[in-house]
């Protein structure tokens, strides 16, 4: 069933991409923001601005949520126009924040499924962008069509927290790329090299190293951590040049210490001959 009318609560860059986007569909897009300005320019492309957020949630049968915080929307969502709808909450939160506003949502009367936004706003529309989505299924694959406008859904499952948690594991993968690169970046320059010379070659690097992933994945899972490539005593003694030469370089190593860290206390465990997958079980069961 392809749902025609369609609300979005808050129009920050994020939420103005969304709403946008269905309006190119040809949905009929009710609005609202605390800071009416930010409507304006969807008005005058077709949308229709609410008087209150509780106007703007009775007006839809799909409820887009996208606002800063969950606070937020816990507080709009308090009253009785979210009964019979389907609340799509968009807002970067946490698997807690989730579970506790799925639970408040069905006090209401609605239906609520939680999503993860894997894009920027210019990627809204757009085959790349992923959006992520767990809790109510029937809900979620009655509204799939329209919000496939948005970006390519994937439903995890049931419960509400998987969306954030995946959605933040994934900004966790990504961060640790980055800062890898960063802290990469700093070393050269710290001989005058440019990053812009560099960043080819570690590009290349990292991307044959992403061939890592899926034995990572699967010796994880089997619990088999037998290598013939790189073991947790291999790393543990290649580590502390790289603190030490960060150090020479007068390059902070802080972002390395925690990892040094993890090192140590595998082989200290006697997992010095595993694969370095075996870190994982190691971060599943930190220690006390």
């Amino acid at each position: 069933m392809m749902t025609t009318s369609v609300t979005v609560l808050g129009l920050g860059l994020m939420g103005s991409a969304l709403a946008e986007a269905l309006l190119e569909d040809g949905r009929t897009v009710t609005v609202w923001n605390r800071s009416r300005a930010k409507a304006e320019p969807l008005v005058a492309k077709g949308a229709v601005e609410a008087e209150s957020a509780a106007a703007a949630i009775s007006a839809s049968p799909l409820v887009i949520v996208c606002l800063s915080v969950y606070a937020n929307a816990e507080e709009i969502l308090d009253g009785g126009a979210a009964a019979g709808r389907t609340i799509v909450q968009l807002t970067n939160g946490t698997p807690r924040q989730a579970r506790a506003l799925a639970g408040r949502a069905a006090g209401l009367g609605a239906r609520y499924v939680d999503g993860g936004i894997m894009a920027v706003p210019p990627m809204i529309g757009r085959p790349e962008a992923l959006i992520l989505y767990s809790g109510d299924e029937e809900a979620f694959e009655e509204h799939r069509e329209t919000l496939a406008v948005l970006g390519r859904p994937e439903f995890l499952g049931a419960d509400p927290g998987l969306a954030p948690l995946f959605d933040l594991a994934l900004l966790d993968a990504m961060y640790g790329l980055i800062a890898g690169f960063q802290h990469a970046f700093a070393l050269v320059r710290s001989e005058k090299a440019a990053a812009t010379d560099f960043e080819p070659m570690a590009t290349a690097w990292l991307t044959a190293m992403m061939g890592m992933l899926p034995e990572q994945a699967r010796a994880v899972e089997a619990g088999d951590f037998a290598t013939s490539v790189s073991s947790v005593a291999t790393s543990q003694v290649a580590f502390p040049g790289l603190i030490e030469t960060s150090r020479d370089q007068g390059v902070d190593p802080g972002y390395l210490l925690p990892l040094r860290d993890l090192l140590d206390r595998a082989v200290e465990q006697g997992h010095g001959e595993d694969g370095l997958a075996r870190l994982i079980t190691l971060l599943e069961h930190p220690a006390r």
